[in-house]
């Protein structure tokens, strides 16, 4: 009888064995894919000027430059007036671990809608795929109209000698409660925090922070926070704020 058990046990540990080599190759696919989708190239304008996949886009090269491309921060407020932080999968090719905003990613240049750039329709059809690929919130909770452009960083953070980001970042902001159900391969951890709780996260977090969004904590967010009901105040577009 012990023997069949012990056959039994190592029938089970191969077949997890297995499932989990599975599970990781098609993760490892899943991430080559992603890295040859091609981002929208810009100028120090916000010009658009081509393309490049994103493996280009954020590969430091040989001299410590990354290619400059157009990329959205989503910050996700509910109906109390919490924001919706979210930790990196411990997947993520840059950043991994870190917590962050609800949700960043980068329109397509492989999506033409994407690229639309009258009234940031582009980025904020964007911002919608990735709400619900990241977070799961249904595209329905999400209307185009509901994704508030308020203004544009440029900022550039290397992770290592090899990985790192060079964006024009679109803020947009969401208002409105949600349905939440993360991807597990995007997003490890999710919280609300209210505005009281900010101060003592930034300090505390024991998590590093993405660099973007520990840049707009710093000089942004309180001011968009303490006037959610009034944000056409704080839309800018013409501006793109240099860190």
């Amino acid at each position: 009888m012990l023997p069949l058990r012990r056959m039994a046990a190592a029938m089970c540990r191969a077949v997890h064995r297995n499932y989990t080599m599975s599970a990781s190759k098609l993760l490892d696919q899943r991430q080559e894919m992603a890295l040859e989708e091609n981002c929208i190239v810009v100028d120090n304008d916000d010009h658009a000027i081509g393309c490049a996949t994103k493996r280009e886009c954020h590969r430091v090269d040989p001299n410590g430059m990354l290619i400059l491309h157009r990329a959205f921060s989503v910050f996700v407020f509910n109906s109390k007036g919490e924001l919706l932080l979210q930790k990196r999968s411990p997947q993520k090719i840059t950043f991994p671990g870190c917590y962050t905003n609800a949700c960043c990613s980068h329109p397509l240049f492989d999506i033409p809608a994407e690229r639309e750039e009258e009234e940031a329709q582009g980025v904020r059809k964007a911002a919608q795929r990735r709400l619900q690929y990241e977070l799961g919130i249904p595209s329905s909770e999400v209307p185009l109209d509901s994704l508030r452009y308020l203004t544009r960083i440029h900022y550039k953070a290397g992770m290592d000698e090899v990985w790192g980001e060079h964006e024009i970042d679109y803020v947009i902001v969401l208002h409105r409660d949600v349905t939440l159900n993360p991807n597990p391969e995007e997003v490890s951890d999710i919280l609300y925090i209210n505005r009281d709780q900010l101060n003592s996260f930034l300090r505390t977090v024991k998590s590093p922070l993405t660099p973007w969004f520990n840049l707009i904590a710093q000089d942004h967010l309180c001011q968009w926070w303490d006037n959610l009901h009034q944000l056409n105040h704080y839309e800018d577009h013409q501006t793109i704020h240099r860190f």
